[in-house]
């Protein structure tokens, strides 16, 4: 029997993408088939590098091919991707902004978004990150980039900024400019403009992820960000009680405002349980147990996952460190899972927008 390439794409339609509930050949992901007697070979072009469904969807294209053309099929999957973008982020090369919120502070945001940026460009994705937090900015510590100073290069009479770069993506802080030990007594038309020259002066090259950290509440730098760049989505971080929960529902009520109008691409619960070192199966749910899934439920958004409370975690950021560059363990496990599903969120949140804007065309 002569397989064909009409052949492969005729079983390939049978394999859907999970989160777009089409198959793979109408979203165009099968690419480059090749056929050499019984050897199938060709490429998957998944969302996101970070794709949680990666192996699901690999097998399912193997199977697909054994049942409806040939178990004698010899099959080799290059399993690739191409991050999605659904409109101009106002940032030259970025394809997705991703702001990083919380309704109060004391919840562990600045852990939650250093940590997403790094699991992410784990996964091969190319980040940068930007610490929008003017008053109280933590890259800097968490980077062990205290003293860093980007380089500036003047092009065209205007000067750009040079990104400092490490573990793998590509960091701004107001913390690289000003003096650690002085505070930041800016009122908000100042804080705004220095917000937006984050964004704007920075040569961030090409980035399938911009991270934005941002303060706790909901005030002139949120409007800022939000108004001023197209956001991708919001990731929401609370921890387990009523007061937190409290105040994260009013940060998802901010960016839900009609003249914000931002995705909420899901909830994260830091410090969800407590995990001592020497008995690293057992879990202490001292702040409650399941209070950030059942806002998620409430408001109908996904929940991201659960951070732990381990001392390993604020350790690893005060040396400079993050812990999602160790190897393995239950933390870096808790925030890769947490990655994952936030670039499935993205990748979903774009469809939907790219969806309704050919609806609206046609």
């Amino acid at each position: 029997m002569t397989i064909t390439k009409e052949q492969v794409l005729q079983a390939l339609g049978n394999v859907e993408e999970p989160d777009l509930k089409k198959d793979l050949v109408t979203l165009n992901m099968i690419q480059d088939i090749h056929i050499d007697g019984n050897n199938v070979s060709f490429s998957v072009i998944l969302t996101t590098p970070a794709c949680p469904l990666k192996a699901m969807i690999e097998n399912a294209c193997r199977n697909a091919i054994l049942h409806f053309v040939s178990k004698e099929a010899v099959i080799n999957i290059n399993m690739t991707s191409r991050v999605t973008t659904q409109k101009n982020t106002g940032v030259p090369g970025v394809k997705n902004i991703i702001a990083v919120a919380s309704g109060k502070g004391g919840v562990g945001k600045s852990t939650v978004s250093v940590n997403l940026a790094l699991a992410l460009a784990k996964t091969g994705a190319k980040v940068g990150m930007i610490d929008a937090d003017i008053y109280g900015p933590s890259i800097p510590i968490m980077f062990g980039l205290e003293g860093a100073r980007p380089m500036a290069t003047q092009e065209n009479g205007k000067t750009r900024i040079e990104p400092i770069e490490k573990y793998g993506i590509k960091l701004l802080s107001i913390g690289f400019f000003t003096d650690p030990n002085q505070p930041v007594p800016w009122r908000g038309p100042m804080v705004s403009t220095a917000v937006k020259q984050l964004f704007n002066d920075a040569d961030w090259g090409e980035l399938d992820y911009l991270v934005v950290d941002l303060p706790p509440g909901t005030g002139d730098i949120h409007i800022t960000v939000t108004q001023s760049f197209p956001v991708t989505g919001a990731v929401i971080v609370t921890t387990p009680q009523n007061v937190a929960l409290a105040d994260a529902k009013k940060g998802v009520g901010m960016f839900m405002m009609p003249a914000i109008n931002v995705p909420i691409l899901g909830v994260v619960e830091n410090m969800s349980y407590f995990t001592p070192a020497e008995l690293p199966e057992n879990k202490y749910y001292i702040f409650g147990k399941g209070g950030g899934r059942k806002f998620a439920e409430i408001l109908g958004v996904p929940f991201l996952g659960e951070i732990p409370l381990i001392k390993g975690i604020s350790d690893s950021g005060d040396a400079g460190k993050p812990t999602v560059l160790e190897e393995d363990g239950p933390m870096t496990a808790a925030f890769v899972e947490m990655a994952q599903r936030v670039a499935q969120q993205v990748a979903i949140s774009n469809a939907k927008a790219l969806s309704a804007e050919n609806v609206a065309n046609n």
